[in-house]
């Protein structure tokens, strides 16, 4: 079972607002940074636009520094 709130590959706290009641009105990290269509190919296909990755998992870590976005 997939959670909206859960990275698909790790299962960690994605911190997609979109997925958070509380922040639904704000931009997902995800909008700001480049994210290799490679790292969507390494999830199984039962997995693939059913929730965000992690920053972690979607390697934008350093975008995510660089333009100073909170990860929590």
């Amino acid at each position: 079972m997939n959670k909206p709130d859960l990275c698909p590959a790790c299962g960690a706290s994605n911190d997609c607002s979109l997925a958070d009641p509380r922040t639904v009105d704000r931009a997902c990290w995800c909008y700001g940074v480049s994210i290799d269509p490679a790292v969507f190919e390494t999830l199984p296909a039962e997995l693939r636009d059913k929730s965000c990755l992690c920053p972690a998992c979607a390697r934008v870590e350093a975008q995510l520094q660089a333009t100073a976005w909170p990860i929590t």
